[in-house]
């Protein structure tokens, strides 16, 4: 087979699934905003997925996804439910099944258990409207029937892409309802890439001794001195408790150049007044971005609204040592 005839076939397959999720799209209407309800108000119980086969696959994508977006939520296998594990259902939970002929035996003794319990909301992801599933859940959700990619239309594939679009769509739904930010996401991806791309400054910000403050009335030569000790190339200017300046290795060396008795010049005459600051739960990647911007290697640190008091100091070598780029 030729090479074009691969692409040829890949871009058929592409389109199929396209097509079924424009259907979709389509589709959604009132049973998906009662879904999203029905989790939504799910406070004393558990979200729990269930399928068959290749719906099992998804629904443990669901569970996952719905975990990490601020939905707990665990996939319980169909066929040891009849084996045990529907002791794991409780009242006040809401089950969900995806089958998409909705008819699997598989699931028959889940639907039967969910029944006889009323305070149990089973949500039925199917796209068989005769189906057992179907007839019997609390929420009805018809899933188009859509044309599987390849030769005979029997394999699963844009039925299970639209299963899973389904999925993050209601995951991501919820995330938006209950206002699940960046840093509720990293709460639960700490490790990784993902952990190291939503590092929060507040994660890797040099504090107490380690930010190399100064007083604003001391010389030049004093600064000096400090700033060798101190090895971050940057003095932090502070009267009181609030940061007033900074001054760089580089200000010095040009400030020396232009004054033979620089040493006893005071620092808060030549210092570079209100250095940028930045809240502790910026992203680290942000704060590179702004040093960028800017031209500098060191950043103020505060929290909430009172940006002359530092908590902390970020310096570029913080922000590489993370590996965030």
């Amino acid at each position: 087979m030729k090479k074009t005839k691969y692409k040829k076939i890949a871009k058929e397959v592409i389109q199929n699934e396209i097509e079924g999720l424009k259907k979709l799209k389509s589709s959604i209407g009132v049973s998906f905003e009662q879904i999203i309800k029905t989790i939504l108000n799910c406070k004393n119980g558990k979200v729990i997925v269930s399928g068959v086969g290749k719906s099992g696959i998804i629904s443990k994508k669901w569970a996952a996804t719905f975990s990490s977006t601020g939905t707990p939520s665990f996939f319980m296998d169909a066929s040891n439910a009849s084996h045990g594990d529907m002791g794991q259902i409780n009242s006040n939970d809401v089950v969900i099944l995806i089958s998409l002929s909705g008819s699997s035996n598989e699931l028959k003794n889940i639907i039967q258990f969910c029944s006889r319990n009323r305070s149990i909301k089973l949500i039925g992801i199917t796209s068989n409207k005769q189906s057992i599933l179907y007839k019997n859940s609390d929420i009805k959700v018809l899933i188009p029937n859509v044309r599987e990619a390849g030769p005979g239309n029997f394999v699963p594939t844009s039925s299970t892409t639209n299963q899973l679009a389904l999925g993050d769509a209601i995951a991501i739904t919820c995330m938006v309802s209950k206002k699940f930010g960046k840093l509720d996401f990293k709460k639960y991806h700490p490790s990784g890439s993902l952990g190291t791309k939503l590092k929060t400054v507040g994660d890797i910000m040099l504090t107490g001794n380690k930010i190399p403050f100064v007083k604003h009335d001391i010389t030049m030569k004093s600064a000096l001195n400090i700033i060798s000790k101190k090895g971050l190339g940057v003095l932090f200017v502070r009267k009181n408790k609030f940061t007033t300046g900074i001054i760089t290795d580089g200000d010095i060396k040009r400030i020396s150049q232009k004054n033979l008795d620089f040493q006893k010049v005071k620092i808060s005459s030549v210092m570079k007044k209100n250095p940028i600051s930045i809240e502790k739960d910026t992203l680290a990647a942000k704060a590179l971005e702004i040093m960028n911007t800017n031209r500098i290697t060191s950043l103020c640190v505060h929290n909430g609204k009172r940006k002359n008091i530092t908590i902390g100091i970020i310096h570029i070598h913080n922000i590489l040592n993370a590996n965030i780029s």
